[in-house]
């Protein structure tokens, strides 16, 4: 007779090589000092279990500063948009996120909620923040959103300047190849011819000289002209079309900034309503 109760015995446990093979897979394949919404979508559940230990979690008011500092840093290298403050939300202290367009509130047991592109920025900044390896980025001072009046409305800069003055510069040389044959040729042949030559004698400011004058090839400067004022009319062009496209986006984002309540003071009305607020 076969004692069936034996079998729980020879259970075997888990397989810990496949799960160290696991992790090690998910560190080298994940570059954790990057890592965004796209590779948190990217992860299946074992990879997430294998790459972070809840039992090494950090949690409180360890957590809440942590994830602060790396929201206020990638709000300063423009990598979120957002403003990030710290708050209460019916007694618990809370990291606030949130833009024109959505929201993020950060409890101290990491437990996320909102909605937007913000709630999509900040969830993997809870999670890496969450690990003891990870080091938090110090932000700069004064890391923020700037008031939408400190936005200029859009600078040339060199490039722009740069182009600008090449442009100019083309148009005038062809505007000057261009009316040479009617001007340089007339006043040229007004001049006494050189025997033997077809070069003039032109006394120019107490000083002769000779000057021959274009004949056939004033049709190839006014060819050359009309091209020298195309190509400088098109960098032209370039330089304004630049211009306005910096002077439109300019506005774009203090408008954005406006609308996420800077210089106003007000948050957005889907912004939950916080302790220091009542």
């Amino acid at each position: 007779m076969t004692d069936s109760s034996g079998g729980g015995d020879d259970a075997s446990p888990p397989d810990e090589g496949a799960a160290a093979d696991l992790a090690e897979r998910v560190d080298e394949e994940y570059d954790f000092a990057e890592f965004g919404p796209r590779e948190m979508a990217e992860m299946s559940v074992e990879e997430w279990e294998a790459a972070f230990d809840p039992e090494t979690w950090i949690t409180g008011e360890r957590l809440l500063d942590r994830v602060e500092d790396d929201l206020r840093h990638r709000v300063a290298t423009r990598d979120v948009f957002a403003v990030v403050e710290r708050d209460r939300i019916d007694g618990q202290p809370v990291v606030l996120a949130y833009s024109d367009e959505g929201y993020a509130v950060v409890y101290g047991d990491g437990s996320v909620e909102g909605r937007g592109t913000v709630l999509r920025d900040v969830k993997p900044t809870v999670a890496l923040c969450s690990m003891d390896d990870y080091d938090v980025p110090n932000p700069p001072e004064h890391a923020g959103l700037p008031d939408p009046q400190d936005i200029p409305e859009g600078s040339g800069g060199i490039g722009t300047s740069l182009l600008q003055y090449v442009g100019l510069a083309q148009v005038v040389a062809g505007l000057l190849l261009f009316v040479s044959p009617f001007t340089y040729d007339p006043l040229v042949r007004t001049c006494p011819q050189v025997p033997g030559s077809t070069a003039r004698n032109c006394s120019i400011g107490g000083t002769t000289l000779q000057l021959h004058p274009l004949g056939e090839s004033a049709i190839v400067a006014v060819i050359a002209g009309i091209g020298f004022v195309l190509f400088g009319g098109l960098m032209l062009l370039i330089v304004a079309n630049a211009r306005l496209s910096d002077r439109f986006r300019s506005e774009e984002f203090r408008e954005r900034l406006r609308s996420a309540g800077l210089g106003s003071g007000e948050r957005p009305a889907f912004v939950p309503e916080t302790d220091g607020e009542e």
